[in-house]
């Protein structure tokens, strides 16, 4: 009977330091996220890299109707809007095309492993007055079903999961 009692002690203690571990990481995470309580987001930017106008036009609104949908952000401002001079907090979003293959929809349909299209865009986060506080390259592609725009969806998706991650609302607008 004892022997039983020490291994349920045991598991006991052992289940509630690893909950307790976890719920302390998540803690340590929370507070290493940048404060911000809205985001600018500049229009793409592809100077060195041959981008269709649609790919260009599709990347911009599918990040703007991302992060207005996943991230915590009160507000998400476009590239010229002037309600965003005077917001404390702010964070602009610059990207940058940095790699671009534009695959074959047919080629996709018809094999699994050809036809890939696949965008790379430096992201870079700025405070308001200029100060890089975070640059990552993100990607998007479509690999299997779907048309060429799909990867700047993907794309978009993943970007919003990058603010999510290193980003928490301030509460103020």
């Amino acid at each position: 009977m004892t022997k039983y009692f020490r291994i349920t002690t045991c598991v006991c203690l052992f289940a509630m330091t690893s909950l307790a571990c976890a719920r302390l990481h998540a803690q340590a995470k929370a507070r290493d996220k940048i404060k911000a309580s809205a985001i600018k987001v500049e229009m793409i930017q592809s100077d060195e890299i041959k981008l269709p106008a649609e790919f260009q036009v599709a990347l911009y609104e599918n990040l703007i109707q991302q992060l207005g949908k996943k991230a915590s952000f009160l507000h998400v401002y476009r590239d010229g809007d002037r309600d965003a001079t005077n917001v404390p907090n702010l964070v602009v979003l610059h990207t940058t095309v940095s790699g671009f293959k534009k695959g074959s929809e047919e080629m996709r349909q018809v094999t699994t492993v050809a036809g890939a299209t696949s965008i790379t865009i430096h992201c870079r986060f700025t405070s308001a007055d200029g100060k890089v506080v975070l640059e990552k390259d993100v990607n998007g592609d479509v690999r299997f079903f779907g048309d060429n725009l799909k990867a700047t969806y993907d794309f978009a998706k993943k970007a919003s999961a990058v603010v999510r991650e290193n980003f928490s609302t301030t509460g103020t607008s």
